[in-house]
């Protein structure tokens, strides 16, 4: 073994936190026997899934991922000079990290970088590459959920200041109380002037969202319809993948985009694992995911009461989407 890779290997640590008591099982049997059926949108992200959703960053209708990384491009600079100095670096749903990069160029040094995602492979793969990349780089990976972050963290961060930060519009995904809920949880591990950068998909117009999440292509249709595949392969599920649709749309009096899996015909599937029989009427629906969409209005109300206060806001060009900068009071 060379020295190189003895060092690489002393600087990676992993270690894998439970999150919940609740098995993919258990989540499963609940939510297709609701009245209205749903799967928690963590499940998309199998080897798989992960596979696909980085496709989907890739999609030309899908401008999250350019618009933010525009924006960071374009100002990680400046988000930096306003956190001051940094000793550690936490992420929750880390993922590939590439945009991450960009704020890790600005820091420089001497780091600790703590990414939290529920892909081990993922976790591996990335801390590796960016152990070659950054020789003053030390990374602790977590495998866990990040919700609640408080759990996934436990005992993770030390002395120092702490930036901790969420990118792309993950945050969308939770329903409006529990955002603010995720929001205090994680504020109640870090010390007062800490600091916590957040991505929020912007407002737009009813016909560019509803494109994002149902392109041409069809690769979003196969991310939703993956997960009934994770069930069929996981829980000897019988789900026949061509009986089903994806349907996207936005709801504007929620402001948010809501994804379902739609039942093309009366049916019925077993789920061997569960002993379970799940009936489907025609055009009934597993809800997958909601994404919600964010105005100054909406950021105000996410952050009241969080324990944070806003210490900066940048947009991309197109005002597509923001990076909140807030600091723990």
């Amino acid at each position: 073994m060379s020295e190189a890779s003895v060092g690489t290997r002393a600087r990676f640590t992993l270690r894998r936190v439970t999150a919940g008591d609740r098995t993919f099982a258990d989540e499963i049997r609940a939510g297709l026997t609701a009245v209205q059926k749903s799967i928690p949108p963590r499940y998309f992200y199998d080897d798989l899934g992960s596979a696909l959703f980085e496709a989907i960053t890739n999609l030309p209708e899908y401008y999250v991922t350019r618009a933010e990384t525009e924006l960071l491009r374009r100002y990680a600079r400046d988000i930096i000079s306003a956190v001051g100095g940094v000793a550690r670096v936490v992420e929750l749903g880390s993922g590939n990290a590439r945009k991450t990069r960009l704020l890790l160029d600005e820091i420089g040094g001497e780091i600790e970088y703590i990414p939290v995602d529920i892909d081990p492979h993922v976790l591996e793969r990335n801390g590796r590459e960016l152990l070659a990349e950054y020789s003053g780089l030390r990374v602790s990976a977590i495998c866990s959920e990040f919700a609640p972050p408080s759990r996934a963290l436990a005992d993770a961060i030390g002395d120092g200041r702490t930036l901790a930060i969420f990118l792309g519009s993950t945050i969308g995904n939770f329903e409006p109380r529990r955002a603010t809920a995720l929001l205090r949880d994680l504020r109640s591990v870090l010390k007062p002037g800490d600091s916590f950068l957040l991505g929020v998909d912007l407002k737009k117009s009813r016909e560019m969202l509803e494109k994002a999440y149902n392109d041409a292509l069809g690769v979003t249709e196969a991310f939703n319809l993956n997960l009934l595949q994770r069930i069929n392969r996981e829980l000897g599920g019988h789900f026949d993948l061509r009986a089903f649709g994806h349907w996207a749309f936005y709801e504007p009096e929620r402001g948010r985009v809501e994804m379902h899996l739609v039942s093309l015909r009366e049916q019925s599937v077993h789920v061997d694992a569960l002993n379970l029989e799940i009936a489907f009427s025609e055009g009934e629906t597993i809800h997958t995911e909601n994404s919600y969409k964010y105005d100054d209005d909406d950021v105000t109300r996410l952050v009241t009461d969080s324990g944070f206060e806003i210490a900066g806001r940048w947009t991309d060009s197109q005002r597509w989407f923001a990076d909140l900068l807030l600091r723990a009071r």
